[in-house]
């Protein structure tokens, strides 16, 4: 795994996006960047499988990226066999990484990687689960309500949408001081003072969080009438949306 150096390396801020650079230091910079992500990653692979059933389930991960999370869950061997996974990412560098981490799951069919920008009109197959691990939160605001639609109308009776995000709390102090106290621990994994500052500012623009209460109302209002935070640490939060 390639060591996250990116900011350290560049001086001056630029907007953040997942090009060839990021996707090589992904997986690091990932592990390092979100508190308890190995947790979460275990944590929402588990629920996905309560989700599948024991035959032709399909699982989609939006906003793939290296393609970890799809890798976990079809590797687990509570598993069912015939599950499919649907990886989608706009970034081609991303994908090209998925490819090779997914080559086993792709030789036996069991994957299909989509290049498409989720602030389009991408249409989804019918499926059991759909993930979303720190993805919405890069989709531009006018567009989420839209694309949480067309998750929901994909998603099978009975199946689950699974997101994870960074998010905003209402009192100001609280903000703040969350906020403070996630820095210190990217410094902990190693980061400088100067690299976080320098991804604070490449992002500023980029990633848009919402509050919990924001997200849970958002999905509420695109059909989801059970709605749960099942993961809590400081400004980040994980949900498990149901469509019954």
């Amino acid at each position: 795994m390639a060591r996250d150096v990116i900011f350290r390396e560049e001086s001056a801020a630029r907007d953040f996006t997942f090009d060839k650079k990021v996707a090589e230091v992904f997986d690091d910079m990932v592990s390092r960047s979100v508190p308890f992500y190995d947790e979460i990653q275990k944590m929402l692979g588990d629920l996905t499988l309560q989700f599948l059933p024991a035959q032709d389930g399909a699982v989609c991960d939006l906003g793939c990226s290296t393609g970890t999370t799809l890798d976990q869950i079809l590797s687990s061997t509570g598993c069912p066999p015939t599950t499919h996974g649907y990886g989608v990412d706009n970034s081609q560098a991303m994908l090209d990484q998925a490819r090779e981490k997914l080559a086993g799951h792709l030789r036996a069919n069991r994957i299909t990687l989509i290049r498409a920008d989720l602030d389009g009109d991408l249409q989804l197959p019918p499926v059991n689960v759909v993930l979303m691990n720190w993805t919405l939160q890069f989709v531009r605001p006018i567009h989420r309500e839209a694309l949480l639609k067309r998750i929901y109308s994909s998603i099978r009776p009975g199946g689950a949408l699974l997101m994870a995000e960074k998010v905003l709390v209402e009192d100001s102090l609280l903000n703040r001081l969350y906020i403070e106290l996630y820095y210190r621990f990217k410094a902990r994994q190693g980061y400088t003072a100067e690299e976080i500052q320098r991804k604070r500012e490449s992002l500023e623009n980029v990633l848009v969080p919402y509050r919990v209460e924001e997200n849970v109302q958002l999905l509420q209002r695109c059909g989801f009438t059970t709605v749960d935070t099942c993961f809590r640490w400081f400004n980040w939060a994980a949900f498990v949306a149901i469509r019954r």
